[in-house]
């Protein structure tokens, strides 16, 4: 019978200890703790991930099942359901926010050298949103409509990787292009995401940055064309233009000139019409770059 460490302890060896105790000296938290300190509660609550634990009593029926583990794992002794559900509720939730931090960064420089099929050297992310679905009756804070409630993950995804570099948890009610606000533009980054972001107010921040923005337009979005390029209509696309916004507000939230790609998919015969501020890239890459972008809808 194997006798060694168990996979779980080794698995918790990849957790950098040293900044994780930083971080909960920065937030207290262990002042006044007695039972469950914070590395405590972090084993727990990895366990129960990684096991698929369904509920408070399932983690604590299945860790005092195996009192002789528990040392090996970290863990004093067993955890009762009711200290473990004080230290979810009680314990400042921006010690999990910075560890998760320092865990994503350690885990972007892993995948640095990847290939994501493109023939790019700048960081390309994919920004969108899911809506979770959840109980009213249980989540009354989390009011979306009258008869459910929900919250809203917005996620910026790494496509390195695919590793997420920006998670933020809002109410369900909060539109997707808000969520431009909370994400510091890298300069040479691509951000690709659908048309639910087209705010030419924030798109203009992005572009400021020296960023690069590749989305989808609005049926309803006034313009007009300044250039048309030779396009290779066989590779599927149709039209590749440079256009200036003529809506009083559009224009004045982006003044520059963008650029316009109309697409036509060869497989499934649906067109699609790309903006980007992006003039460097051919027609057909900041198609695919789009196409990319499914990489966050499988992340979901």
């Amino acid at each position: 019978m194997y006798t060694g460490r168990t996979l779980f302890s080794q698995v918790m060896d990849f957790i950098p200890w040293t900044s994780f105790g930083r971080i909960v000296v920065k937030y207290g938290g262990d002042i006044g703790v007695r039972t469950l300190r914070c590395t405590e509660h972090f084993r727990v609550m990895a366990f129960a991930q990684i096991t698929y634990r369904e509920s408070l009593r399932d983690i604590e029926a299945c860790l005092g099942s195996q009192p002789s583990k528990l040392c090996s794992m970290g863990l004093r002794e067993p955890v009762a359901k009711s200290t473990l559900a004080d230290a979810n509720e009680l314990r400042d939730w921006r010690i999990w926010s910075d560890l998760a931090a320092v865990l994503i960064k350690r885990a972007r420089k892993l995948y640095l050298q990847d290939d994501v099929g493109l023939d790019l050297e700048n960081t390309v992310y994919a920004l969108d949103s899911t809506t979770i679905d959840l109980c009213l009756s249980l989540f009354p804070w989390a009011n979306f409509r009258s008869t459910k409630a929900a919250v809203k993950m917005h996620t910026l995804l790494d496509l390195r990787g695919p590793i997420p570099s920006f998670i933020h948890i809002s109410n369900g009610k909060m539109g997707d292009a808000l969520a431009l606000d909370l994400i510091t533009p890298e300069a040479g980054a691509i951000y690709v995401m659908d048309r639910g972001y087209v705010d030419f107010h924030r798109l203009y921040v992005i572009h400021q940055a020296s960023a690069f923005f590749v989305t989808r337009t609005k049926i309803n979005m006034k313009y007009h064309r300044v250039y048309s390029r030779v396009v290779d209509k066989t590779t599927g696309v149709v039209a590749d233009q440079t256009i200036a916004l003529d809506g009083f507000y559009t224009k004045r939230d982006y003044p520059q000139h963008l650029r316009r790609i109309s697409f036509r998919d060869p497989e499934t015969g649906k067109r699609l019409v790309f903006l980007t501020n992006n003039f460097a890239l051919s027609a057909m890459m900041i198609a695919t770059l789009y196409k990319k972008r499914w990489a966050v809808e499988l992340f979901f």
